[in-house]
This record gives C-alpha cells, sequence and structure tokens, in this order.
C-alpha cells in the first residue's frame, strides 16, 4: 500500500523561498520580495491553506483584496506568487498548472512626471547642502536614488564614477566630465572639515552617509519649501536624466547605456511617457505657379 502523500501549505513552501530564492536576488529586490510575500501569507496562511489548493479563483480573489488599498502591489504580488508557484513545481512541490496563469492583474498607467529646469532649480535654490551634492549625482548619472546613495569615492577609477545598480546589478562607466568632477570637488573639500571622513560621495554636514529616509526627508523638506507639487519624487531626477539625454544628443541609445536598461523598448516607455515624443507640424504642400 502506497503511503499518503503529504501536505504541503503554502506557508511552507513560502518559507522555503524565503530562506533559499529569496537571498540570490538584488539587495533592492530582496527588500520588496519580503514585503511581498509577507502579504501572501497574511492571504494564503489565515486559515492555513494547502498549495495544492490554491486556484485561479483564489488569486483572483487576492487580486481584489489587495486592490482595495494596493492596485500596483497587488500585480507586483500576483508576479511573486507566479514565481513561487513555477519554483515549487521545480522542487517538486506540486504538480498543478499555475493557477496565476490567465489572471490578469490591475491596469496600470505608469509615472509620467517629468521634472522640468525650473522646478529643479527651485529645488535647488531650498535644498540642503546635502541634497545638492545627490540631486547633481542622481540626474548627471542617471541613477536610481539607492544607488546614488552607494557612490563612493573608491569607485573612481581612470576618469570614470563606476557604478553597479543594486536593483539589476548591471555595471555601469559614467565619464567624470566638468560638472561631474567639480560636484566630487565639492563633496571631498567639504568632508575634509569634518572629524569623521566617509568615502561615500553623499554625506550629511557631520560627514555621515545618509539613508533613503533621510534622503526623502530632505527632499519633502525643499519641496514644501519650493512651493512644489507633492507628486514630484527624487527619483523622478532618473528620468529627467533619459529624457533630457534623448532630447539633447537625437538619439535614445545614449540613455538607454546611461539608465542601464536591458532593451531599448524599456527606454522608450520611460522617456517618451514623460513629455510625450518630439515631432514636426504638418508639411503643407505649396500650389504650383501657374
Amino acid at each position: 500500500m502506497e503511503k499518503p502523500q503529504q501536505v504541503i501549505s503554502f506557508r511552507y513552501v513560502a518559507d522555503r523561498y524565503r530562506a533559499e530564492v529569496i537571498p540570490t536576488k538584488a539587495p533592492r529586490t530582496q527588500v520588496d520580495n519580503a514585503a511581498e510575500l509577507a502579504k501572501l501569507i497574511e492571504f494564503f496562511d489565515n486559515p492555513p491553506c494547502p498549495l495544492d489548493a490554491i486556484t485561479p479563483q483564489h488569486v483572483k480573489q487576492y487580486i481584489r483584496w489587495r486592490s482595495k488599498t494596493a492596485k500596483v502591489r497587488a500585480n507586483r504580488e500576483r508576479a511573486l506568487l507566479s514565481h513561487i508557484w513555477n519554483w515549487s513545481r521545480g522542487e517538486r512541490y506540486t504538480a498543478l498548472p499555475n493557477p496565476c496563469a490567465g489572471i490578469k492583474g490591475n491596469s496600470e498607467t505608469g509615472r509620467d512626471i517629468y521634472v522640468e529646469d525650473d522646478a529643479y532649480t527651485s529645488m535647488w535654490e531650498k535644498a540642503s547642502q546635502m541634497l545638492h551634492d545627490a540631486m547633481g549625482l542622481a540626474y548627471l548619472t542617471g541613477q536610481r536614488p539607492a544607488d546614488t546613495l552607494r557612490m563612493d569615492e573608491a569607485h573612481i577609477k581612470d576618469g570614470c564614477l563606476e557604478v553597479r545598480q543594486g536593483k539589476t546589478s548591471k555595471k555601469l562607466r559614467v565619464t567624470i566630465d566638468a560638472e561631474l568632477r567639480a560636484i566630487i570637488a565639492r563633496v571631498k573639500a567639504r568632508k575634509r572639515e569634518n572629524p569623521v571622513y566617509s568615502t561615500r560621495l553623499v554625506v550629511l554636514d557631520n560627514g555621515q552617509p545618509p539613508s533613503i529616509k533621510t534622503l526623502q526627508k530632505h527632499w519633502q523638506d525643499a519641496r514644501t519649501a519650493a512651493r512644489l507639487p507633492t507628486d514630484i519624487q527624487f527619483r523622478d531626477l532618473r528620468a529627467k536624466a533619459g529624457t533630457d539625454t534623448t532630447d539633447q544628443t537625437g538619439d535614445i541609445r545614449k540613455a538607454q547605456q546611461q539608465l542601464g536598461h536591458q532593451n531599448l523598448a524599456m527606454t522608450e516607455h520611460y522617456v517618451r511617457q514623460r513629455r510625450g515624443d518630439k515631432v514636426n507640424p504638418t508639411v503643407r504642400l505649396k500650389p504650383k505657379s501657374k
């Protein structure tokens, strides 16, 4: 007689995935996955649910439940659930098809904020010195907030600022031009005045590197003082960098390289959505002379 098959709960699989898979991902993805997994467990482990009992109907119920407060996060969590399921099949925790297949998430429009030059200048005038440096580095390099805060003097080699993107692990070398060199020189000069010297390029007045929350607080304070809309965020400087690079060079591939996007379609969506395509007016046909 065959032994009855052991019932494997979703919580058990989720815990195994957290221990074995999440640590192999990029740091930012690990943080996001941990929060997403917590919500999945909250739904599928109350009461405890066998993995094989999850059906497409339950996935749809989850999306409805999460969409009451977080429509975009519901999509990310559905994507994680799908990845967990496929991983579970490979680990032989289940042989059932993925219940997420065919279940659509919520429609997303994406951000379309472009930080105009006058808004950038207004922010600059109200910003702290730390925020001055962070804004300049983020805009000139086109990098994410977390990657900007990780920039270090040790990353300056052969006339370039080396960047390893935390989200994708993509490596970039940003040429240090006159403007970027001026920022780095200003940072080094200011840090020499502090008894505690950090090699990070973005530091507070006491010479210590700020956290993401501290950066966001300085941004919010400057934005309030400049009387700008609250939907303008520090991360929008990355989109401004890509958009401005495209407009100034006429080559969107330059923006793709700067932003570290894997494919051009991603850059086109990222850049065009901010300001729209640049087009010429209608060409009118001149009447033929008689």
